[in-house]
């Protein structure tokens, strides 16, 4: 039987959802836990591969097993109490067995978050930025972008993928006060640091160091170095998958 695992975690000391050889991961903690409380193997497969420092606010994965021996609302409980306090459990369910949570996900979708006033709460979650951007500008671009689907520009080098296809159904930015905003990012798949760099590409728009044709070759180029830097891990969420 299948089952799926709906979560969150702040990712600050994870290298990433995907386990790793030397270094503790989002997946290893909720296999080593979840085969803990089954006494037996459990292997998840997750919605995506976040990066090191990057957090999920809902996050999916999904495991198999012959039978489950307690309820899903016992295994939720107490898997939110053997996993550490920055992994949360929302919920466990039985899904169909050709349910996948990374297979059948038809979008997922971003949040990056910055900020222009020193703010001690937000330092850990949000960018501080010490210039002003032209968000308007930005979101021109950011409409410029759902035109394309090709965005090897924006992958990062070296990156194992077949395809640097993506379909991007959102592309904007969105203020939450005088001092903060946030990017958000729908699309069907992400390449390996797409997020990061798009919006480090969308700050050189915003500061004025980039014209909106320039953001349109670089995309066009599709390489990497002609994209703005990839910015901080720390200010960007996996907000939701859909499925």
């Amino acid at each position: 039987m299948r089952y799926f695992i709906w979560f969150s975690y702040d990712g600050t000391r994870y290298h990433g959802w995907q386990i790793q050889p030397n270094g503790i991961t989002v997946q290893s903690e909720l296999e080593r836990c979840l085969s803990l409380l089954l006494r037996q193997k459990i292997s998840v497969t997750g919605a995506g591969r976040t990066d090191t420092g990057v957090h999920a606010r809902r996050m999916a994965a999904h495991f198999d097993i012959e039978q489950l021996p307690m309820r899903e609302q016992d295994l939720t409980h107490k898997l939110n109490g053997l996993l550490p306090q920055d992994i949360g459990v929302y919920v466990i369910e039985q899904v169909s067995n050709d349910l996948h949570a990374r297979f059948s996900a038809v979008s997922r979708t971003y949040h990056y978050y910055v900020h222009t006033q020193k703010t001690p709460f937000s330092r850990q979650y949000s960018l501080e930025l010490h210039y002003q951007l032209n968000y308007q500008l930005m979101n021109e671009a950011g409409r410029i972008l759902m035109e394309y689907d090709d965005f090897g520009s924006f992958c990062k080098a070296g990156s194992d993928v077949k395809t640097t296809i993506c379909h991007v159904t959102h592309a904007q930015w969105h203020k939450l006060s005088d001092t903060s905003w946030y990017f958000r990012i729908t699309a069907n798949r992400f390449l390996r640091n797409m997020v990061r760099a798009v919006v480090g590409t969308l700050v050189e728009v915003g500061r004025g160091k980039m014209t909106l044709d320039e953001f349109r070759q670089v995309i066009e180029g599709g390489r990497r170095t002609q994209a703005g830097e990839s910015m901080p891990a720390k200010a960007l969420f996996l907000e939701d998958v859909v499925y």
